[in-house]
């Protein structure tokens, strides 16, 4: 099957996706905390490139990406600034925040352990770059915002990531089409999460009890 772009452009278009929507959960949470007009851009900027930002960086990948394109900094800039425009304050903020996270979740997994594949990384670091991606923006997030972190709750959240960047390698072992392994990675991380939500699903705890 011959795709309108190529794998090169996928990627672009995964981390410009993932980029929106973390921008949109920034500035949605930042708002909502009474941030003012740059304090709502600067958390949305950390959410939406803090994670990609440590990985190039534990990778040793020079120049950082958002340096060389500077389409990322303006995109991040422009949804903050439309996200302020359109906010209400009294609507809830739970499931949009939950919902934005799992698309950027999703998205920059698959960043994550491509570009960490690339790099001819282990299958075990490629993983953990795929995690570090998606969960260390909202980390930082949540504790300029004054929040406990989503991921260090009993939230299906890491477990989603690990399970599509599993499912991911699995595919490429068999050799199957790039935009087909990033498609199910992306639906398989995506599904996971959002069930997790619905359903409310948490991860078991394994503190013994006296």
């Amino acid at each position: 099957m011959n795709l309108p772009f190529s794998p090169e452009q996928m990627i672009y278009l995964l981390d410009m996706v993932g980029i929106i929507a973390c921008a949109i959960a920034g500035t949605t949470l930042a708002l909502y905390k009474r941030f003012d007009l740059f304090g709502c851009i600067l958390v949305s900027m950390v959410n939406a490139i803090g994670g990609g930002t440590l990985r190039d960086v534990m990778l040793d990948r020079h120049p950082l990406f958002w340096m060389t394109d500077l389409s990322y900094v303006v995109v991040i800039t422009l949804t903050s600034i439309l996200g302020q425009m359109f906010f209400h304050r009294h609507q809830r903020i739970d499931g949009m925040l939950k919902l934005f996270d799992a698309i950027g979740l999703a998205a920059f997994s698959v960043i994550g352990l491509t570009v960490a594949l690339s790099f001819d990384a282990h299958p075990i670091i490629a993983i953990l770059m795929a995690v570090m991606t998606s969960i260390a923006g909202g980390i930082m997030r949540d504790m300029i915002c004054n929040e406990i972190p989503l991921v260090l709750q009993k939230e299906i959240y890491i477990s989603a990531s690990i399970a599509g960047s599993v499912l991911y390698l699995i595919l490429l072992h068999f050799g199957v089409a790039d935009w087909m392994r990033e498609t199910v990675a992306l639906m398989t991380i995506f599904g996971i999460r959002m069930l997790a939500v619905k359903f409310d699903w948490h991860l078991p705890s394994i503190q013994l009890r006296r």
